[in-house]
């Protein structure tokens, strides 16, 4: 990156401003531009009131100057700084937020994946600060941070902070300019049309449609008709021409939702599309030509489909160009509360209410084993703002299958009796094996498995309980 703390900040100052505010902005500016480093200083409304230049390396020359007045929401996205926003209102209780991440877009520039701290501005009785500067959020390239911890990324409606959610965050920035095929694959629930939607949105095809449709939805004829489109009189019942999925997507991303499903007379005429982009209309002989750029999803497992003669080779080959896996939420758990919460403010902000969860009732959605995924985990979020009686969820607000499941971790294989290692445990027989699996495992449970407030009350720093949560099998 080009740093631009050679350029004159003071030209982006407002001319009325107090000179020793302007000073202050002047200094903060270059300072933190020398280290490729950009910020906001926000007013009480949450409006832009001063962006640094070093922002036009994310966005282009003169958004620092078009940013100010705007609400920060129409850059760094409602699901952080909405109305219900996580980090607004985290900055309207007055506290500091460090190291989450989202998409940054502002007019027609490329999203960006950054890390963002945000924080109060500290009450200042001199002359130096701008009374009105009330929130500050400090920007920085994603990429330069590495693993993000326990915090969130918010990238285009996806959220997590697993590492295996990071992987998936950074192929999806990776895939902005590329045109390939996407295969993204997993359990039902897990969240795979909202990985679609990002990859759209965060591409050079974001301004186009994204259209979805089902191949398991339709009989194969229909499903012919509504991918292809077909001509007046081509079977009964088709009294005039219609539009396929294919023309409608055309400069924006058709969806193939269980592309498993795609019966098998089908299969040569998508093959044909995706490879030499080129189909005709059901009862027509016109070769037409697609612009659209296809991503396929599946709950099925495609190579045993394969083998069992039920996909074509070729075509599957066509459609796993760069493959995606989302995995299940049971084996992520580190997303639950970012989940939960993100899901929480959603419904909230719909319904004009203030919820928050109880640690007693995040305690059992991390310990249910969540076989419907994420799609289970919202329904089961919207049913207790439904039936609490009070602001905050309680356990008593959850589904009755849900307080009474056992326990995830009870439902591990048990180890054979003659491995007696910490190294051979699994981490449910760890409170019989090693005394300090015991000690980190309480802390972790007690903080619901936040390490650095773990680590902090364990006296470690945070390297020092990762690595031991790593020598006894604890991750």
């Amino acid at each position: 990156m080009t740093s631009t703390a050679g350029t004159d900040p003071s030209a982006e100052l407002d001319p009325m401003m107090n000179p020793y505010t302007e000073a202050a902005l002047h200094g903060i500016t270059r300072a933190l531009a020398s280290v490729g480093r950009a910020f906001l200083c926000l007013d009480p409304t949450f409006h832009v009131l001063h962006a640094s230049s070093m922002l036009e390396e994310f966005l282009g020359e003169g958004a620092a100057a078009e940013l100010k007045g705007r609400p920060v929401e129409e850059l760094l996205g409602e699901d952080l700084f909405g109305a219900r926003g996580q980090l607004r209102q985290a900055l309207l209780d007055g506290q500091r937020r460090e190291g989450w991440r989202a998409t940054l877009r502002f007019r027609d520039s490329e999203p960006r994946l950054v890390s963002i701290t945000t924080a109060p501005m500290l009450s200042d009785d001199s002359a130096i600060c701008d009374p009105l500067v009330r929130y500050l959020i400090l920007l920085r390239p994603a990429e330069e941070e590495g693993a993000c911890g326990e915090a969130p990324v918010f990238c285009s409606g996806v959220v997590g902070c697993s590492p295996a959610m990071q992987r998936i965050f950074r192929l999806v920035e990776a895939l902005q300019h590329s045109e390939a095929t996407v295969l993204i694959t997993g359990e039902s629930g897990t969240g795979k049309e909202v990985v679609a939607r990002a990859i759209h949105q965060n591409s050079a095809r974001g301004g186009g449609p994204f259209v979805a449709v089902n191949c398991g939805a339709l009989p194969g004829d229909l499903l012919e008709s509504e991918l292809f489109g077909h001509v007046r009189g081509a079977f009964t019942g088709a009294v005039r021409d219609r539009i396929g999925r294919f023309e409608l997507a055309s400069n924006g991303t058709l969806f193939l939702d269980e592309i498993g499903d795609l019966p098998a007379q089908l299969q040569v005429k998508l093959l044909r599309a995706l490879q030499d982009r080129q189909y005709e209309r059901v009862g027509e002989s016109t070769t037409r030509t697609t612009h659209a750029r296809i991503i396929a999803a599946t709950n099925v497992d495609l190579r045993a489909a394969l083998r069992q003669g039920r996909l074509r080779e070729d075509l599957f080959y066509r459609l796993c160009v760069v493959p995606i896996e989302v995995p299940p939420l049971r084996s992520r758990r580190e997303d639950i509360p970012p989940l939960a919460h993100h899901m929480l403010n959603r419904i909230t902000a719909q319904r004009g209410l203030v919820c928050r969860i109880s640690p007693q009732a995040m305690r059992l959605l991390l310990d249910y084993s969540w076989p419907g995924n994420v799609r289970e985990l919202a329904n089961v979020i919207e049913y207790a703002v439904v039936v609490a009686r009070r602001e905050t969820i309680l356990p008593e607000d959850l589904p009755q299958e849900l307080r009474h499941a056992p326990a995830a971790t009870a439902a591990l294989p048990a180890e054979p009796a003659e491995l007696h290692t910490p190294a051979h445990a699994a981490p449910a027989q760890m409170h019989t094996l090693n005394p300090e699996a015991v000690r980190l495992l309480d802390a972790l449970e007690r903080y619901h498995w936040k390490r650095s407030q773990a680590a902090k009350a364990l006296g470690l720093s945070r390297s020092t309980l990762w690595r031991r949560m790593r020598e006894l099998d604890l991750e």
